[in-house]
């Protein structure tokens, strides 16, 4: 039976408003360590206590998935900061890095002189619905 410390493999399907946005159906099972905030705490939480072979549909809130969509997450940079921002549309993924941590943004909006990026996870503010398959406890 999972729990804190085990060592843990599982097929999973996730769903966002019904349209399936990832899975490990066609590829090796996803492997964590239960308790160690390597999955998504909500999750987590659902897969205490299964054991092999079980299956189990779980729907996560955006507080415990992903968290909530905060404006704060909007961040206006100067377009001197791009390499090349000519080409930079809304919809856009940008990487970089910022006081040492490197982070993913979408491009929300090209002006003149900024570039607005979002910063949010693309699933905040998102109910996760799982469906999973336990495959492995150790």
């Amino acid at each position: 039976m999972i729990k804190k410390g085990s060592q843990v493999k599982l097929h999973y399907t996730l769903s966002v408003d019904d349209e399936v946005v990832d899975s490990s159906q066609n590829d090796e099972p996803l492997s964590y360590t239960h308790g160690e905030e390597q999955i998504v705490p909500g999750l987590e939480e659902h897969l205490e206590g299964m054991g092999v072979g079980e299956k189990k549909k779980a729907t996560v809130d955006p507080e415990k998935g992903y968290g909530l969509y905060s404006e704060e997450g909007l961040q206006a940079v100067a377009r001197s900061a791009f390499n090349d921002p000519s080409g930079l549309k809304p919809g856009d993924v940008v990487s970089g890095q910022a006081e040492g941590q490197a982070f993913e943004a979408r491009v929300t909006e090209v002006g003149d002189e900024e570039i607005t990026l979002d910063l949010n996870h693309p699933l905040a503010g998102k109910t996760l619905e799982f469906e999973v398959e336990i495959v492995e406890v150790v």
